[in-house]
């Protein structure tokens, strides 16, 4: 039975819980903080404009004074994306494997920040001491090289953080996860498990890296035609795989896209990729080849605006077209909230005359994440008193709590709580203890948080129903009209062709300005709303539109 002496520690997710992305974990006691993974999210189709998404760290940023450390699962942008942002407010040590160090430091390069920060670089196995919490790092399978769960032993009893996770028995590196070690973890006692949730919805098993490996070789084989092979430029094991089969079929690999070309780089210069001396050829050399001997590599398998394959799809890249008769290979899965981008992409290539192969066609990809029966085989090694899922939608924290459930954890024992909410827990207790500052922040450029809802809003509508201009030149004493009211809109009516809706618009804001003058009213704001409220209803009423009303006042 615990007491009110008893040690305690909070988990409090900033992101990751109820999304896809965004994977950010703070653990707390009375002193210390440490956070877990800092990533990014791709935006919904609703914000408009909008770059990436981070989570909120409002809270961090009013306890800096308390934050040791972030420590980095692995390399992909939903742990890593968000780092170059969090470090503008927050200087502390990250810790990472030497792959994701070496991702993390491309990032921080572009934002010049590369000197000022201090990266640790652990190992599977290791142990370090941050403030008052021991962190082992046990090595796991996922879709990139280097990637580790977390042991973290606090005050109040050991948390273990899977990170992203498979158990894949014949992974493509021959190095699979370190089963051994998290049964011996489970068999100290684990507090709490914080544990990945993406494939609680499926049944069975995650396919093998080694089965995709094979299904590209074979399709390598099978094509007497160039071939456009799509994937995550952070999927080393896929790029791996590429370069075998190639080698294999006697095709020669040109890569394009930067972030292709960057990690390719990194990984081969640290040791992560073995290129055959020969097979990789520049892009400009495609044209003097065979196609059936030509394989191109590039990102775009989720239909990104910006990399290579959709540009290719939409005509626009600059030493690629498509020719009648290529082979494309997506060899991912869709990202929630990508489906409809990844299917225009589809379209067009076929449009262009390519055969495309996709998911549910070959088993040209493996998820890196666990499916049902990887997550009880985790659940018996690791035997937690506390089940917290995390890295999900709801529906996926829900099927993981059933899992949970099914493998002998009480119900009472399994928490599924929002971004933001706090978990306190003691050696035997774990209970909801209020909330902190949590959401989204928006990404826009270079701008970090100066977008929100109201701008989101102003957006929305312009993309909806266009922009209606009113300008107007009025005496500065008296505010006498001079000239207009004029209108010009964009987006909203062809003005041409609504010259009659037009001209009423401007008598109905003329006869507003003119009892104002009678007033006496001098004041801006008052005049501008007064313009708006005088066309608006009007143009609702004719057109059953809103756009926005923009009045543009000038004195002399």
């Amino acid at each position: 039975m615990s007491t009110h002496k008893d040690p305690t520690i909070s988990i409090i997710a900033l992101g990751g819980r109820g999304e896809i992305g965004d994977n950010m974990l703070v653990i707390e006691d009375d002193e210390n903080i440490i956070v877990l993974d800092s990533g990014i999210m791709f935006p919904e189709d609703d914000q408009y404009g909008i770059d990436l998404v981070m989570p909120d760290i409002s809270y961090l940023v009013s306890n800096k004074d308390k934050v040791r450390a972030i420590l980095i699962s692995h390399g992909h942008e939903d742990h890593i994306g968000a780092i170059p942002y969090v470090l503008r407010d927050l200087n502390v040590p990250i810790y990472g494997t030497r792959l994701t160090l070496g991702l993390i430091q491309l990032k921080l390069k572009e934002f010049n920040l590369s000197s000022t920060t201090s990266l640790i670089e652990v190992s599977p196995g290791e142990k370090v001491q941050i403030a008052t919490f021991n962190v082992e790092f046990i090595h796991m399978n996922h879709s990139i090289p280097d990637s580790i769960a977390m042991v973290i032993r606090t005050k109040a009893g050991t948390v273990l953080y899977t990170g992203d996770y498979k158990i894949d028995h014949t992974p493509i590196d021959g190095k699979p996860a370190d089963l051994q070690r998290l049964g011996q973890v489970g068999a100290e006692g684990v507090l709490a498990l914080l544990g990945d949730s993406t494939n609680a919805e499926r049944e069975g098993t995650t396919l093998s890296e080694s089965v995709v490996s094979n299904t590209i070789e074979e399709t390598f084989k099978l094509v007497n035609s160039r071939i456009i092979i799509s994937t995550f430029s952070s999927n080393i094991h896929r790029v791996q795989q590429v370069f075998q089969a190639a080698n294999k079929t006697g095709r020669k690999v040109a890569i394009t896209g930067r972030s292709m070309i960057n990690v390719i780089t990194l990984a081969s210069q640290l040791g992560y990729l073995d290129i055959p001396d020969g097979i990789m050829i520049d892009i400009r050399q495609i044209h003097s080849l065979p196609p059936q001997k030509v394989v191109l590599l590039m990102t775009g398998s989720q239909g990104e605006p910006m990399a290579a394959l959709t540009r290719i799809s939409r005509g626009d890249h600059r030493q690629i077209e498509i020719l009648p008769g290529d082979t494309v290979v997506l060899s991912s899965m869709p990202i929630p909230g990508n489906e409809r981008s990844i299917g225009q992409t589809i379209n067009q290539l076929y449009r262009l005359g390519a055969e495309v192969l996709y998911d549910g066609m070959i088993d040209a990809h493996a998820s890196g994440h666990a499916c049902q029966e990887e997550m009880k085989t985790m659940l018996n090694l690791i035997k937690p008193r506390f089940l917290i899922p995390v890295h999900g939608e709801y529906r996926h924290l829900h099927h993981h709590a059933r899992l949970g459930r099914q493998v002998g954890i009480p119900e009472e024992n399994i928490f599924i709580v929002d971004n933001g909410v706090r978990l306190n827990l003691t050696k035997d207790r774990c209970w909801i203890a209020g909330s902190v500052p949590s959401g989204d922040i928006l990404i826009d450029g270079l701008g970090v948080g100066d977008v929100g809802n109201i701008v989101l809003r102003d957006r929305k509508m312009l993309s909806e129903n266009g922009i209606v201009i009113v300008s107007l030149t009025i005496e500065r004493k008296t505010a006498k009209v001079l000239a207009g009211p004029s209108i010009l809109s964009r987006g909203f009516v062809y003005i041409k062709e609504s010259k009659e809706l037009i001209e009423e618009a401007e008598g109905l804001a003329r006869e507003a300005l003119r009892e104002l003058e009678v007033k006496g009213v001098t004041d801006w704001a008052t005049i501008k709303k007064v313009v708006i409220d005088s066309i608006d209803n009007y143009l609702y009423q004719k057109t059953k539109r809103n756009p926005v009303i923009l009045p543009i006042i000038m004195e002399i």
